[in-house]
């Protein structure tokens, strides 16, 4: 294995890991605001904290043509697709959440295949599903399945869309990051995101007045911001070595990782089906990276 691959993992296991962070100190800090003020602070402090870096290194200019679709592309990942999983939460429950995201690499794995992105393989395939068993295994005490009513309906599908827009937004990352550095990419992408995320949060009245927290809620909100900023830059310095599905699979230790954390933090008991989940996520991304005897990976 190379060292851009090796590289290529490092960066997606940290996002995977990041991811799970997050999702437990969200968990901790929303009720004391509203989902897009929040995911406003989020990457308001998240782009902040990748200023300093951006400049400390030589200044890229982006082709004018260029703007709109990177512009979009940030929208989509830190707008819409929150957007679309905060709404479908409200309806189904946590664990079947994060059982339906899951399928976010089989999605991205689908659509590369028929944009001829990259090859479908039958390693990826199993790695695929290995993580969305793992997933599934890890949150199954969590993962309720909703009853028939409309609305809940409607929550799996905003989930199951959520994941699409991740999908789609992984796999048009890739062109731009051929061309520009993920840092100067990541910088502009979650700018868009924050001027995007101003009306929703406005609308909940965030410039009405100073946001309020406590002080472990602040902490919490800035944690959450840190791992926006490592966490979306780790992710694109991924996508730029490594194909988008395999990127994909390592979202897979986000919920795996806020279940530890549930447990280390909160005295969460851990299952046997946990530590089943956790293997079988491990086993996914080990699979989906066997070397292939040729073709693209």
């Amino acid at each position: 294995m190379s060292r851009v691959e090796l590289l290529a993992i490092l960066a997606g296991t940290v996002t995977g890991v990041l991811v799970g962070a997050a999702m437990v100190a969200t968990r901790y800090v929303i009720g004391q605001t509203d989902p897009a003020s929040l995911a406003l602070l989020r990457y308001g402090i998240g782009t902040l904290g990748l200023i300093p870096p951006l400049l400390l290194i030589r200044r890229v200019k982006f082709a004018g043509r260029d703007l709109i679709p990177i512009a979009l592309l940030g929208i989509g990942q830190f707008g819409i697709l929150i957007a679309l999983l905060n709404y479908g939460l409200q309806f189904i429950g946590s664990g079947l959440g994060a059982l339906l995201f899951a399928t976010f690499p089989i999605m991205t794995m689908v659509l590369a295949a028929a944009l001829r992105l990259e090859a479908l393989t039958t390693a990826k395939s199993a790695g695929a599903l290995l993580t969305i068993v793992g997933v599934g295994l890890a949150v199954s005490d969590k993962a309720v399945l909703p009853d028939l009513a409309a609305d809940n309906f409607l929550g799996v599908i905003a989930v199951l869309a959520s994941a699409l827009t991740g999908a789609l937004c992984s796999v048009f990352y890739r062109p731009y990051l051929q061309k520009y550095p993920p840092l100067q990419v990541s910088v502009f992408a979650m700018l868009a995101s924050v001027l995007f995320l101003i009306v929703p949060a406005g609308a909940e009245g965030f410039f009405l007045g100073l946001p309020v927290f406590t002080p472990l809620g602040w902490a919490a909100v800035l944690f959450i911001g840190f791992c926006s900023s490592l966490g979306y830059y780790t992710w694109l310095l991924a996508l730029k070595h490594a194909t988008p599905t395999r990127v994909a699979m390592f979202l897979a230790l986000g919920p795996v990782t806020a279940t530890a954390l549930g447990a280390a933090i909160l005295g969460e008991p851990v299952t046997p089906l946990f530590l089943g989940g956790l293997a079988a996520v491990i086993a996914g991304l080990w699979v989906a990276h066997l070397p292939q005897a040729s073709g693209p990976h």
